[in-house]
């Protein structure tokens, strides 16, 4: 079927999309990832982050108990040193989720940052094109898919919770500490499960976007063959095209010139060649040509009978506004019709005395 898009798409096709910031990438195994590298690093430095913890509340319990008068100087000491451990605390996980976000990243699009995706498109805002986003198919498949995500995840968490809900009930009674050592290392248990499970989705996710990202890439036929004319070439392989491309002109055009009317000339630096048939509604230049290529095109009219008629003003108003296979314009029409009369009357003579 014509234009049916059944080719793959050409590099220059995927470079483009990429400027535009068109690439296949999963959000949910980006989050994935740095849920994932969130929690191991939160399992190594957790000890730690525990003791600075209880050594900060500590040391701002002791200062309310009245150990150190509170004024407005030691609270400000309080919140500063509250928020140094915290930063302390928080410190390696993020880093570990920063690192993990770019890591991901990279292995998704590549190290190939395209700012050009990230100016401002006055089409995004276009409010039909948003409703169609919300309420589209797409926004359906993502619901669906959202839907499918929190489902698979809940299941995972509740088939490793639901066996020891006995064991729950057990800790009914224990010390603060206690408690917190045993429901740690379930929880720990528990967030890793869901973040494999998230994990696995967001593989899947990322292969459903590629095979979107590609379905939307792909051309027809004639793209692609359009493309491959345009493609770039050497500025060599360019140049003899161009001059194949003149040369091939050049032969058309002379070997129009036998079937002209007439030929006007500048007399020396500008031909033209002028040909009419009657039913069209002006006459059309068939070639033209300056210098050397005026001289050869006045050579084979010579050779082939074409009348030459010498006239300047018109020579040079042809050659600089109507190029070949143009009619010639409005404003020229009088003046050609004049000649074009000469050349029939001589014509028209020369054949009544033959």
């Amino acid at each position: 079927m014509a234009g049916e898009k059944t080719e793959k798409a050409t590099p220059k096709r995927r470079e483009e999309a990429r400027k535009k910031g068109q690439i296949a990438r999963s959000a949910d195994l980006s989050g994935s990832v740095i849920m994932l590298a969130g929690l191991f690093t939160l399992g190594i430095t957790g000890p730690s982050i525990a003791h600075r913890i209880g050594e900060s509340m500590t040391s701002a319990l002791q200062a309310g108990a009245g150990r150190e008068p509170v004024t407005i100087g030691t609270i400000g000491d309080i919140f500063l040193q509250t928020g140094r451990t915290a930063g302390l605390c928080l410190a390696p996980v993020l880093g570990a989720c920063a690192l993990a976000a770019i890591a991901v990243s990279v292995a998704q699009v590549g190290l190939k940052p395209k700012p050009d995706a990230l100016k401002p498109d006055p089409k995004r805002l276009n409010p039909v094109t948003g409703a169609k986003n919300i309420f589209g198919k797409n926004a359906l498949v993502e619901l669906a898919k959202n839907l499918l995500k929190i489902g698979v995840v809940a299941v995972v968490v509740l088939s490793a919770l639901v066996p020891h809900i006995s064991d729950w009930a057990a800790l009914v009674g224990m010390s603060p500490i206690e408690l917190g050592t045993a429901m740690s290392a379930n929880i720990k248990s528990l967030a890793f499960r869901a973040g494999a499970a998230y994990f696995v989705i967001g593989l899947i996710d990322f292969g459903w976007q590629r095979f979107r990202h590609e379905k939307s890439l792909k051309m027809d036929k004639q793209e692609v063959k359009e493309e491959l004319k345009g493609q770039d070439l050497p500025a060599e392989v360019k140049g003899a095209i161009r001059r194949r491309q003149r040369d091939a002109a050049r032969a058309r055009m002379m070997a129009a010139v036998p079937d002209a009317d007439v030929v006007v000339t500048n007399p020396t630096h500008f031909s033209v060649a002028l040909k009419y048939d009657g039913h069209s509604p002006a006459p059309e230049v068939v070639a033209k040509g300056q210098d050397l290529l005026a001289l050869r095109i006045r050579e084979i009219a010579a050779a082939n009978g074409v009348p030459i008629v010498p006239d300047p003003p018109l020579a040079r108003s042809l050659h600089g506004s109507v190029e070949v296979g143009q009619q010639i314009p409005e404003e020229l029409f009088q003046a050609v019709a004049q000649i074009l009369a000469y050349v029939y009357r001589v014509a028209g003579r020369r054949a009544a005395t033959a």
